[in-house]
């Protein structure tokens, strides 16, 4: 993988050269295995994180709260989970600021939301049923959502 180091004196956070190396799909050739452990690790925490969202929704709703809050609860509660333990973890990236990271991975989950609901939406307009279409849509957003999160919110 990429290796996270500072960026180059002639360019910034907002340079789009440095927003495509962020997204830029690394070469299979030169990743080491801890590079797949970390992957591993990464699939293991986003699979506790999507169990802990469904329980969640279904505990809230279960108990009379309208879908669009349960969501958002079981959002923030599965946020919460995934980012202490991607932090510690994962991508153990404990001696940054925590505020300052919670707040990229923050803005890289939500923007995977986007990305995710745009899939989802596509693919029930499709036909697809709404279970389905939002299993292949969180596979489709984890390759986004994890070269994001290694390589801006836990750098």
């Amino acid at each position: 993988m990429i290796p996270s180091g500072p960026l180059p004196a002639n360019q910034t956070p907002a340079d789009p050269r440095s927003l495509l190396a962020l997204l830029r799909i690394p070469d299979p050739r030169r990743v080491v295995r801890s590079d797949w452990l970390q992957v591993v690790r990464f699939l293991a925490v986003g699979t506790s994180g999507y169990v802990l969202n469904l329980l969640v929704f279904w505990l809230s709703t279960g108990g009379g709260m309208h879908y669009i809050p349960a969501a958002i609860v079981a959002f923030a509660v599965a946020w919460t989970n995934n980012f202490l333990l991607n932090r510690h973890w994962t991508f153990r990236a404990g001696g940054d600021r925590m505020m300052a990271q919670g707040l990229r991975y923050l803005l890289v989950c939500l923007v995977a939301l986007g990305a995710n609901l745009v899939i989802l939406h596509l693919l029930v307009d499709s036909g697809v049923a709404e279970l389905y279409g939002q299993a292949l849509a969180i596979i489709l957003v984890m390759p986004l959502n994890y070269l994001l999160s290694r390589r801006w919110s836990f750098r």
